[in-house]
């Protein structure tokens, strides 16, 4: 596995170097290249563009800042955390592969959200040279991400699909809007953590494709014009849109993923660098596995 991903590393930084020699991105004709985009509008998307831009992704964003942590200061304040023994057994639950591509993953997303925040509300904190920096960091975090999103998704997939549990969990909200500890219905991953794997992972790789795409800005390939029919500066403006629309729901899930997993479920983070859950936590937040595990006899 790690020869494996060791070529994928090696073959994503060749193919980006590849791409780069043969783009003038770098020099005096970017500006030239950039100026001719306006020139052949396939979608005439300038209008729609310039109106979410201006009236509603700032917005947008601004409400889930606020609003999501609010929410959750709410429920903290009603409901409380659950708190699990920690003097049990433990259940090993992540090998050492999974826990170091969650942590660069991990490392990645607490560099692109508050970078990303500071891009968009940039005349806020004065734009110029500090909001370039945030902008060339959050480039930096996006390869990182980029590095691991793959063997993120191919690592769990055989856990994530649907199953009949995740639809009794939804309709109990995993049991988190009470304060007694009941069994929840649930496997290796609840129909929450399953939720935000696809999104970090299928909609993180949109918001890279996006991403590199305004980064870049003249990064004109021909073959991706060709099959989508887009000019390039509407190409760019449906990036841009995407970028937006994923990105918020990717944000808002990554705060429900950060409250659930440091203040919810009280030590539930340290699974993730130790490799092992409490037997407690196992036995309510994910009863069906843990009746798996004790009829296999590995409890």
């Amino acid at each position: 596995m790690k020869k494996y991903l060791f070529l994928f590393i090696a073959s994503l930084f060749l193919t980006s170097a590849a791409f780069a020699a043969d783009s003038q991105i770098w020099d005096a004709m970017r500006i030239q290249n950039i100026l001719e985009y306006g020139q052949d509008e396939s979608l005439k998307l300038g209008p729609l563009f310039t109106m979410l831009q201006a009236n509603y992704f700032a917005q947008a964003f601004l409400a889930v800042l606020v609003g999501v942590p609010a929410v959750f200061l709410l429920h903290y304040l009603v409901i409380g955390p659950k708190v699990f023994s920690h003097d049990g057994k433990k259940v090993y639950t992540f090998s050492i592969f999974n826990r170091i591509v969650h942590q660069i993953a991990a490392i990645s997303f607490m560099v692109l959200v508050p970078t990303g925040f500071i891009m968009i509300f940039g005349a806020n904190f004065g734009g110029g040279d500090f909001v370039r920096m945030m902008k060339d960091l959050h480039g930096l975090a996006t390869i990182s991400f980029a590095i691991v999103v793959i063997p993120m998704f191919l690592m769990w997939i055989k856990d994530m699909f649907l199953h009949l549990d995740d639809i009794k969990w939804l309709m109990i909200v995993g049991g988190y809007l009470s304060k007694t500890k009941r069994p929840v219905p649930a496997g290796k991953f609840n129909a929450g953590q399953k939720t935000w794997y696809w999104l970090a992972t299928l909609g993180g790789m949109i918001m890279i494709l996006t991403g590199a795409s305004m980064y870049f800005l003249d990064f004109n390939i021909a073959m991706i014009n060709s099959l989508t029919g887009l000019s390039q500066i509407d190409l760019l403006r449906v990036a841009a849109i995407l970028h937006a629309v994923v990105g918020l729901a990717v944000v808002a899930l990554f705060f429900v993923h950060i409250y659930m997993s440091v203040f919810v479920i009280k030590g539930a983070i340290h699974s993730i660098i130790t490799g092992y859950k409490e037997e407690e936590e196992v036995k309510y937040l994910h009863s069906s596995w843990y009746k798996k595990l004790k009829k296999d006899g590995k409890l």
